[in-house]
């Protein structure tokens, strides 16, 4: 993805994600907000976006953190996972896999491991299906990248939820420390 798209990604994650009041709009129960509005509310707003940028930064993801939807004829947007904001994204609860990952700074292992993993500002937890995935968003924190294992069955069996969003990120509420271990293998090479 080319710089200018780049650009338009963030501003999408920030407006869609956390600050939608930023640029004048409101997100609907479920986080989705109409195409046209976004657009016109961006440029009004100092970043005009063409609809074709906003396909491109939608296809072009592969993160996939974007889902466009139509409902009556129009077309609508929401950011997949990782609000700060209030939504309820009407994901069903679904069996996890047996291991899901969780990539973090070394510097925050000690801390997880008493406390285990809280959602803090966002709506969920998040958790990865594979260590290559969970290296990737460890390695967005500064320092040393700690991989996680969590045990997701036995989650699941004492009764934790979970969901899976639209582009494979599994979420749920909080893991707690006896569900987690770290994973002492050498990272992933890219």
């Amino acid at each position: 993805m080319d710089a200018d798209l780049v650009r338009v990604s963030k501003r999408l994650s920030a407006v869609l994600r956390h600050r939608p009041a930023s640029v004048g709009l409101a997100l609907d129960p479920q986080g989705w907000v109409d195409v046209d509005t976004l657009l016109v509310a961006l440029a009004a707003h100092g970043t005009p976006v063409t609809r074709d940028a906003l396909d491109a930064v939608v296809a072009g993801n592969d993160k996939r953190r974007f889902a466009v939807d139509t409902l009556d004829g129009r077309d609508r947007i929401r950011a997949s996972q990782g609000h700060s904001v209030p939504v309820a994204l009407g994901l069903p609860d679904r069996p996890p896999p047996p291991r899901l990952f969780h990539g973090t700074s070394a510097a925050a292992v000690p801390s997880i491991l008493r406390a285990g993993l809280v959602k803090g500002r966002r709506h969920a937890v998040h958790l990865s299906v594979d260590v290559r995935t969970a290296h990737v968003v460890g390695a967005r924190r500064s320092g040393r990248v700690a991989l996680l294992v969590i045990d997701a069955a036995a989650m699941a069996t004492a009764g934790h939820r979970f969901q899976c969003s639209a582009n494979g990120v599994w979420l749920t509420a909080y893991v707690p420390p006896t569900f987690i271990h770290r994973l002492d293998a050498e990272a992933p090479r890219a």
